[in-house]
């Protein structure tokens, strides 16, 4: 009678093990995140769970039966560990799982939100008003040659203009382009009439540092060619630029001035727009703001670029960004421009 009780026991524990894991199996594949991750260890891998029971009913089993039913056990529990490592390897460790990926109690940081530079952002108008005029824009090397820079400019080697511009030099012919004028050889000598161009771009003078003046600034430098053309329409066209640009009250005045490469030449002023012409600090007093240089392309620029000057005629101007900035934004020294002061840069 006691060896039948004994043996029902070792049978019924036999089937409990086959059902805890099935179960176990069934189970963790609905596990979907750390919490139901660790339930499901708690049911089946702690101390107090279904496989630790069994291993408890394994002392009521017959002595004989033992061995292969604390085999078995052992099997159950090491299957149901692999199926839990495989499973949490894949949810991520569990440990990582609770720590909380940011701290709620903490408070918030500023977030600060990136902006253009004064530089681009007057660059960008320009630009945005000459390409809405018909030109388009061009670029060249920063390194030029004595050629490009001051000779098919009509600049003569022992040319006074050149004592204008201090210049850096690499070698005795090639140096850093002193403005952005080289350009417009370079497209005349790769394009036929008519060109319709401007040039933005950085420019390199070997100058003393100061609130005014910098080694390194900013031009855009425009130039039409085509049959025809006349300072009438030079003087249009820079109108239209100036009063777009600072508004449509200005006024303005060309005075006659001298450059080598354009003739007759002029230098365009506009009322001061921080003192409505009043007078001010900005100005000297005058009323007035000196804003670019222009004129139509001298004859003998024509000849070294292959035009013929007796059919095409056109004209140029160049206005510096930094100076034209500067005024915009109220700036009073240009070399914060390039100090990348985040206190500056954050006011724009």
């Amino acid at each position: 009678m006691e060896w039948g009780v004994l043996l029902r026991a070792s049978d019924s524990l036999t089937e409990e093990i086959e059902r805890v894991r099935q179960s176990a199996l069934s189970e963790i594949d609905s596990v979907r995140d750390a919490p139901g991750l660790d339930s499901f260890r708690i049911k089946y891998l702690s101390r107090k769970g279904a496989i630790a029971r069994l291993f408890d009913e394994l002392r009521n089993a017959p002595a004989s039966e033992r061995p292969v039913l604390g085999k078995k056990l052992n099997e159950l529990r090491s299957s149901i560990q692999l199926i839990f490592q495989q499973k949490e390897a894949s949810l991520g460790s569990l440990s990582d799982r609770k720590a909380p990926s940011i701290d709620l109690t903490l408070p918030g940081r500023q977030r600060w939100v990136g902006t253009k530079h004064p530089l681009t952002q007057t660059l960008e108008e320009i630009r945005r008003i000459f390409l809405g005029m018909g030109f388009r824009i061009a670029s060249g090397p920063e390194i030029e040659d004595d050629y490009h820079n001051f000779e098919a400019l009509n600049f003569s080697p022992d040319h006074p203009a050149r004592d204008m511009q201090d210049t850096f030099f690499i070698t005795e012919k090639v140096l850093l382009r002193t403005h952005t004028s080289p350009v417009q050889i370079r497209v005349m000598e790769s394009q036929k009439p008519p060109v319709r161009v401007i040039i933005p771009g950085r420019v390199y003078r070997n100058e003393a540092i100061s609130a005014r003046s910098y080694c390194l600034f900013h031009q855009v430098e425009g130039l039409y060619v085509d049959r025809g053309v006349t300072f009438s329409e030079l003087k249009g066209t820079l109108v239209s630029f100036a009063r777009q640009f600072y508004g449509s009250k200005i006024e303005y005045r060309f005075r006659p001035s001298y450059f080598p490469f354009t003739e007759p030449s002029a230098e365009m002023d506009i009322t001061c727009f921080l003192c409505s012409g009043k007078g001010c600090r900005v100005c000297k007093y005058t009323g007035w703001l000196e804003i670019l240089g222009c004129g139509m392309v001298h004859p003998a620029v024509y000849r070294f670029v292959g035009y013929d000057p007796e059919s095409c005629t056109g004209f140029a101007f160049g206005m510096g960004v930094d100076r034209i900035a500067m005024l915009r934004y109220g700036i009073d020294d240009i070399r914060i421009l390039y100090e990348n002061d985040i206190r500056f840069l954050r006011q724009f």
